[in-house]
């Protein structure tokens, strides 16, 4: 009898661990990612059961498991600026319909929050495309930045850096995101990357030459490639119409959503402008010249030689 029991009690606690869905309410969660950075869980999360584990009258075979057929569903990493202060990034990253999975406050602490668990999908990428794929949301993971982003005086633009501590943190969360859903170099990219006809975050101070040399993060040109090509370049094909539309099938190759058309419309050079401030940030006024075309066919050379 107290073997009867004993077995019976086995049964109900197995059935209960493998209930389909459980909602539990977890006030603060602290993980450590390389030795310094802590992720502060601060919502309802789910706690899922990946498998079919309960059926009637049927037994779910996992022998198999995991099948060779198979890759990660997140191909793509986007790095957001907020525009908006710490506690209003928190509001509005929770309460309004907009997300990202992440949040990297602008304090000097060892904090980073997560929003939205990494298996749901986030609302952080909007309209967008990157190589010949749209709707990023259902592909990607979403870091938000807390930084002003930009502001105006006297009719130009001035955009707000990134201090050094804050940087740290989106290289030690990114690079472990990278590194367990082995998301390729050039699929590390700004929100500008992905919808540059509305978007401009994280801005042309988004230092991703140190986030590189430093961390071996997202892509970067090799010097002696651009040298080569700068000393290809024909300054008096710029406006030539051939010559336009192969450099707009370049930027097509790369990834960019972009017309090849044979004319710098309004559209195509909002395409140069976001390359330029993540490649060439000096100058991001939307005009190709001889350095930005020699960066972008030094990166084809470095990434896209293959496809």
């Amino acid at each position: 009898m107290l073997q009867k029991n004993i077995f019976a009690l086995l049964v109900l606690v197995l059935l209960a661990s493998c209930s389909a869905t459980k909602r539990i309410q977890v006030k603060t969660v602290e993980k450590t990612i390389r030795d310094t950075v802590y992720i502060k869980e601060i919502s309802k999360v789910e706690d899922r059961v990946y498998q079919a584990a309960v059926l009637k009258n049927y037994n779910v075979n996992a022998d198999s498991l995991p099948s060779i057929g198979q890759d990660y569903r997140v191909k793509f990493l986007i790095l957001h600026y907020t525009a908006l202060d710490y506690p209003t990034s928190m509001r509005v990253l929770t309460k309004q319909a907009v997300s990202s999975h992440y949040l990297i406050n602008d304090k000097n602490d060892k904090e980073i929050d997560i929003l939205v668990s990494e298996d749901a999908r986030a609302w952080h990428a909007g309209v967008s495309f990157w190589s010949g794929r749209t709707n990023l949301n259902d592909s990607s993971i979403g870091i938000e930045i807390v930084n002003q982003g930009s502001t105006e005086y006297d009719g130009k633009k001035y955009f707000f850096a990134y201090p050094d501590y804050q940087i740290k943190k989106v290289a030690a969360l990114a690079k472990n995101i990278i590194e367990r859903y082995e998301i390729a170099p050039d699929y590390v990219l700004g929100h500008s990357d992905v919808a540059p006809q509305r978007k401009n975050d994280p801005g042309p101070l988004f230092p991703w030459e140190k986030l590189y040399r430093d961390y071996q993060i997202g892509a970067w040109y090799e010097e002696y490639d651009k040298q080569f090509y700068e000393a290809q370049f024909l300054p008096e094909l710029l406006n030539d119409s051939i010559f336009i539309k192969t450099v707009q099938e370049d930027f097509a190759r790369y990834g960019y959503e972009i017309e090849a058309n044979g004319e710098w419309t309004k559209k195509s050079k909002r395409v140069v402008s976001a390359f330029q401030m993540h490649f060439r940030p000096a100058n991001y006024d939307g005009v190709l010249d001889r350095e930005t075309w020699a960066i972008l066919k030094a990166l084809i050379k470095k990434y896209k030689t293959n496809i």
